[in-house]
């Protein structure tokens, strides 16, 4: 059956459809679109008679939605978040320089990048809103590709597929051993396989990602930690760090604040570190605005002094 949706479904639909599903109620979706109940309940038989099936079931406490009327509301949500990003695009266009960032950042970019990043920004330019969502890859594609976010901030995990977004690699998260910086490990001259043996390990939870790359590094080190302690928290983790011998394994960029603090320190790696590329991804059918580009700028600034110090430290 032909429902010849775009000639018949109207802007109007879409709002009586997701103010119906938010509100769970005609009555108070009349009330927040400002209609009177009967005229909003006859939009919803012309609605249903353009599906062709029953959107909700009519009960005494409200409505609940059918499949039909679910699919339908998914939709109607995602086609009116479009044209809200389209309103804030088109006023940014006319402003030039792009209104409010929506970033959206990977753990590691995170806990350790985004803090001085935006420090950054704020002094060269004060006057960006700039909004984080944090998330893993999956989440932030999706946010990405339904342009409820700008750019994505983080590591550059490999794609089992081309999916039309462009990811620009400008600074690396590799994997380390880090302790404080007094901590005795850095006395003791040891290697670090050895020394790993010797104090216990703080590691990043095995569900994330990084936590199973950190047990194959340790395999391929032939180091077996006995119980480590393991949190998927960077916060929890670094004040760990400080209050015990514990030793992390982990990408340092979590800590890359304390790294130009000097107040926690590197150990060197005894086997090759694999190729961890970070940076941005952004959608391939449109261009950095400027605010979006300044954000980027002061992410490059800040990823760079850091890697500059360390190569100084090393």
């Amino acid at each position: 059956m032909r429902r010849y949706l775009q000639q018949r479904l109207k802007f109007r639909h879409l709002r009586v459809i997701d103010a119906i599903i938010t509100h769970e109620s005609i009555l108070q979706a009349a009330k927040a679109l400002g209609l009177s109940q009967p005229a909003l309940t006859k939009s919803l038989q012309e609605i249903e008679e353009i599906v062709g099936a029953r959107l909700f079931d009519r009960h005494a406490r409200g409505v609940d939605p059918t499949p039909f009327g679910l699919t339908v509301a998914a939709s109607a949500r995602r086609l009116l978040s479009e044209i809200s990003r389209l309103e804030d695009d088109l006023d940014a266009l006319e402003g030039g320089d792009g209104g409010p960032v929506i970033v959206g950042a990977l753990p590691v970019a995170a806990a350790g990048v985004l803090p001085g990043a935006l420090a950054r920004l704020k002094i060269a330019r004060p006057d960006i809103e700039v909004r984080v969502t944090q998330g893993r890859t999956e989440e932030l594609i999706s946010l990405l590709t339904l342009r409820e976010i700008d750019l994505i901030i983080g590591q550059l995990y490999p794609m089992p597929e081309d999916d039309g977004l462009i990811r620009t690699p400008f600074y690396s998260e590799p994997i380390s051993v880090l302790a404080r910086s007094d901590h005795p490990i850095f006395a003791e001259g040891l290697d670090t396989a050895t020394a790993l043996t010797r104090y216990p390990l703080v590691l990043p939870t095995v569900s994330q990602r990084v936590g199973r790359e950190i047990d194959g590094l340790l395999a391929e080190m032939a180091v077996e930690p006995r119980q480590p302690l393991r949190s998927s928290s960077a916060a929890m983790i670094r004040e760990i760090l400080y209050a015990t011998d514990n030793v992390a394994v982990m990408p340092h960029m979590l800590l890359a604040g304390d790294l130009l603090r000097g107040a926690v320190r590197l150990l060197p790696l005894d086997i090759p570190q694999r190729a961890r590329p970070a940076g941005l991804i952004r959608r391939g059918d449109t261009q950095l605005l400027r605010n979006a580009q300044a954000f980027v700028d002061a992410a490059r600034g800040y990823v760079g002094e850091i890697e500059n110090r360390l190569a100084n430290r090393l």
